[in-house]
């Protein structure tokens, strides 16, 4: 049933693409030559000519768009990263068709078409498959349409299904009860799903019950348990599902890998990958980069402070740890004494530190000594906004204290952060910093970024906490 409903919603969009694709050369044939957005210099071809490209079309575009991996229904796809996936498809498959185009002998295509097909394409294609997806979560949203699960353990495992069953009701995805062996559990409610019986009767009650798909919830010494219901169920038209015991080890969205056909199941993906880890290093580069063209009479006049009133050197480089604990060296203004930490070694500023300037606490007390950190962006070092780097001596005290301390490795460092724009930054607690670093890195998206980027501006560079 789930495949075939798969099926159709790829169809779907396949219809949809195609469809938007013959409107869009149209359009951009209208505009062309009817509206003349771009003044006329040989006359007007014949529509038919243009038209003609259309099974071409048909065929090339699904054909592109298959390979960029559009019409594999994911529903946790967001939408930049569809809309990136479509600008690249429709971007080659444009450039294919004009270079078949100019195979045909005795006219010339008009590259003003191309242009316009290529802009409006991107905009219909990606409009249509908004509108698809929308309408099919709001359907199921409503029950219409909906699968029914059966969820084969009641243990914390299978209420952690029903919680995001529950949570996403635009998954299309309702469970109609659990099956269990504990006899205490029998009859009892989670979420107002009832315990049907033992795992026995797994098979019988989707059969009765018409469940479309099983979810196998069951903690790891139940395995044997297991591969009786699978064998059971096996013999149901029901599509069947395993969620492995891991949640204890889960820290991020886990996902599958493919190791030549071995299903590997991945504890600490992260949502910044592919097209968004690209996107976000364009807006790094596109930001930092006229941000120090932009700031470079306030890097003139801080450096000129600085040598005024406490001489060399300017700039005080030390070393981090940024991107899958790489050692780099993070570049500031120097805001403490020269040789600082000769005798007290790595530590904490402190409000009442009596090794920064005077001019050095004016300097930290508004965050200006990080400005030169811009130049790390453009390096790749760091980024804009990530959990802010620390130092080696600091990471090896940490990574003993606080088990996941090295998760906050996965994405590059940032100038600001998710938890520095919630206060916790410099010397504070160290596990709410751990905390709200993992949430960004869990819940990355391009908005979340410049969400933070906003608060930075918004609040002010003073914070309490920076001494």
């Amino acid at each position: 049933m789930i495949r075939k409903t798969t099926r159709r919603i790829a169809v779907a969009l396949l219809a949809s693409d195609v469809a938007a694709t013959i409107v869009a050369l149209a359009a951009a044939y209208f505009l062309r030559f009817r509206l003349e957005v771009i003044p006329i210099r040989y006359g007007i071809p014949d529509a038919g000519l243009y038209y003609r490209l259309f099974p071409l079309m048909g065929v090339l575009w699904p054909a592109v768009y298959y390979f960029y991996g559009l019409y594999q229904v994911r529903r946790n796809r967001s939408r930049v990263e569809e809309g990136l996936a479509v600008l690249g498809a429709t971007g080659l498959a444009t450039l294919v068709l004009a270079g078949l185009a100019t195979f045909y002998r005795g006219f010339s295509y008009s590259r003003a078409v191309f242009i316009l097909f290529f802009a409006l394409d991107v905009v219909l294609v990606f409009a249509g498959r908004t509108a698809i997806r929308r309408y099919l979560e709001e359907a199921w949203r409503h029950g219409v349409g909906v699968r029914h699960v059966l969820v084969v353990g009641a243990g914390r495992l299978g209420h952690a299904v029903v919680e995001k069953l529950h949570e996403h009701p635009e998954a299309g995805l309702r469970a109609i009860g659990f099956v269990d062996d504990d006899a205490d559990k029998q009859g009892t409610r989670f979420l107002d799903v009832p315990v049907l019986g033992p795992t026995s009767d797994a098979a019988r009650i989707v059969e009765e019950r018409g469940a479309d798909t099983v979810f196998l919830a069951l903690p790891l010494e139940a395995h044997r348990t297991m591969f009786a219901v699978l064998q059971e169920v096996g013999r149901t038209v029901a599509d069947v599902r395993v969620v492995p015991d891991l949640l204890q080890y889960i820290t991020f969205r886990a996902g599958v890998e493919d190791l030549d056909g071995l299903p590997v199941v991945h504890l600490t993906q992260v949502p910044l990958t592919g097209w968004m880890s690209l996107v976000k290093r364009g807006l790094d580069l596109a930001i930092s980069g006229t941000a120090l063209v932009a700031l470079s009479p306030v890097y003139a006049a801080i450096a000129a402070a600085i040598r005024l009133t406490d001489g060399k050197p300017v700039l005080y480089r030390q070393r981090r740890m940024g991107l899958d604990g790489r050692p780099f060296d993070i570049v500031k203004f120097r805001s403490m004494v020269v040789g600082a930490e000769e005798l007290s070694g790595p530590t904490w500023a402190s409000p009442d530190d009596v090794r920064r300037t005077r001019l050095g606490a004016f300097l930290r007390r508004w965050s200006l000594d990080e400005l030169p950190q811009l130049v790390n962006v453009l390096r790749g070092e760091m980024s804009l906004v990530g959990p802010r780097p620390e130092r080696p001596e600091f990471v090896r005290e940490f990574k003993e204290k606080f088990p996941q301390y090295m998760l906050r490795h996965r994405v590059r460092a940032g100038i600001t952060g998710w938890a520095q724009v919630h206060g916790w930054r410099g010397n504070t607690s160290l596990s709410k910093r751990i905390e709200y670093d993992l949430y960004y890195i869990e819940n990355w998206s391009l908005a979340l970024d410049i969400k933070i980027l906003w608060m930075t501006l918004r609040h002010g560079l003073r914070h309490r906490n920076a001494y």
